[in-house]
């Protein structure tokens, strides 16, 4: 059972940011820190990634655990209430995901993606993976 109310719980949803998130900056501040020159959510390619790189022809999606389902992940629980709708969502959010990877891949683009949980870890060889991607 939710220890929320719906109207608490909903307030509560309202406030999850989609841009800008936590991990998002310190990703954004990291890569920005090191030289590295982005532009954010472009719109003319699909799922609007988090950062793109274009000179080296890589994009950079910062995925949520808990949104994105990353597999395997303590941060990727299913809410306890209204579980048919939170497995349609992130069941939906995984394929969205998968789709966008595909188009992009088809139009040349390298694709990386961080989990929320790697970021300590996987900040230090970023730089790396977008050089070897060029």
């Amino acid at each position: 059972m939710d220890r929320l109310t719906p109207e608490e719980r909903s307030e509560l949803m309202s406030k999850i940011r989609s841009k800008d998130t936590k991990p998002e900056l310190i990703v954004r501040k990291h890569l920005h820190a090191l030289g590295f020159r982005y532009r954010l959510h472009p719109k003319k390619l699909p799922g609007h990634p988090d950062i793109c790189l274009p000179k080296y022809n890589t994009v950079v999606f910062v995925h949520g655990c808990f949104w994105h389902r990353h597999e395997g992940c303590k941060i990727a629980t299913t809410p306890k209430s209204n579980v048919e709708f939170w497995e349609t969502k992130f069941r939906r959010n995984v394929e969205r995901d998968l789709r966008v990877r595909e188009q992009l891949q088809q139009l040349g683009w390298r694709v990386i993606v961080i989990w929320e949980c790697e970021l300590k870890t996987r900040l230090p060889s970023l730089p790396d993976e977008i050089r070897d991607s060029s």
